[in-house]
């Protein structure tokens, strides 16, 4: 799904992203992301901490219908 219309940037550009260890302001200066009209700065955000190589395990949420299951990270296998 589009997350940045302004960019068209999607959930999976962003978990990409995050996954491979970016923080938000990584993602934000790479992609553009919420740097013009900043509705989506909220949403991206939230997928960033969701699929963020540096967030504990316990923190990914595993049930598809609480995340939307669009940035790749809901069920992943446990790290480590």
């Amino acid at each position: 799904m589009i997350v940045c219309v302004c960019r068209r940037i999607s959930d999976r550009e962003i978990a990409r992203h995050a996954r491979a260890g970016m923080d938000f302001s990584d993602i934000q200066f790479e992609l553009g992301v919420a740097t013009q009209c900043g509705q989506c700065e909220g949403s991206a955000r939230e997928i960033v901490h969701q699929c963020s190589a540096n967030a504990p395990v316990a923190a990914i949420r595993r049930d598809p219908a609480s995340c939307g299951g669009g940035c790749g990270c809901a069920g992943a296998a446990p790290r480590g």
